[in-house]
């Protein structure tokens, strides 16, 4: 069976300028690992409309899942909901469960529940409430799509909320063996390696320390049988002695 896709758009000028390091990605890639969903792009767009309706519709008609990150607080530049709902040509308005739950959670709080925070509220009329465990305000999916919080702290609650709703596949595995050589010396063995088991992703990472060269080899698969022999070739092709 053939896993799952996805893809992640992460929405945000900020992380564009280089003013906050992105690292909803590379959480999320690890669950979907986990899970058995297969990441297959990551794609970053500015607070626009236009460009977040765009990049959406492109992905979520090629991959089984399109999870967004950033954009859905309550200032005016967070129109994530807006440009979902543009994308799929679906209506956006405040929504009575939303609302309820954001009203309940300022009053616990003592903090004024005013306009600004009720944009929180507006949610397609169609969409599945994300729950929020640390500050109330929702995420949704809608389709394939499903509409996260940009702060790594409810981004990761939100995860976990959607995921368990999810069917996915079989979990990727992997094994890492270090070759004290060069890419270029490896090459030739590593293609003949690759040919040899093709279902199976083979990667190369460099790296540099103390002045020498060397490589990390990461094999990567779905069946621990075809991983654990692949990796048996692979310590016959470069033993010990000439790592």
């Amino acid at each position: 069976m053939t896993n799952p896709t996805a893809a992640i758009l992460i929405i945000g000028d900020e992380i564009l300028s280089g003013r906050t390091r992105e690292g909803n990605a590379h959480f999320l890639a690890g669950e979907l690992t986990r899970v058995g969903i297969d990441l297959k792009e990551i794609r970053i767009v500015a607070d626009e409309v236009a460009a977040i309706a765009n990049a959406l519709n492109t992905l979520r008609g090629t991959y089984t899942h399109v999870f967004t990150s950033g954009g859905i607080g309550p200032t005016h530049d967070d129109i994530t909901a807006d440009a979902v709902a543009h994308a799929l040509g679906v209506p956006l308005d405040v929504r009575e469960d939303a609302r309820a739950l954001l009203a309940a959670h300022y009053a616990a709080s003592g903090l004024e529940f005013n306009a600004a925070r009720l944009r929180m509220a507006r949610i397609p009329a169609d969409a599945v409430l994300i729950e929020n465990p640390i500050s109330a305000a929702p995420g949704f999916s809608i389709g394939n799509v499903h509409v996260l919080a940009g702060v790594p702290s409810i981004f990761q609650a939100m995860v976990a909320s959607v995921l368990p709703r999810l069917t996915g596949g079989r979990p990727v595995l992997s094994q890492t063996l270090r070759i004290d050589q060069g890419e270029g010396v490896i090459a030739e063995g590593l293609a003949g390696l690759a040919a040899e088991f093709p279902d199976l992703s083979i990667g190369s990472y460099p790296f540099i320390q103390n002045g020498a060269y060397g490589t990390n080899i990461v094999i990567r698969g779905t069946e621990a049988r075809q991983i654990d022999a692949a990796m048996t070739r692979l310590s016959t092709l470069f033993p010990k002695e000439a790592r």
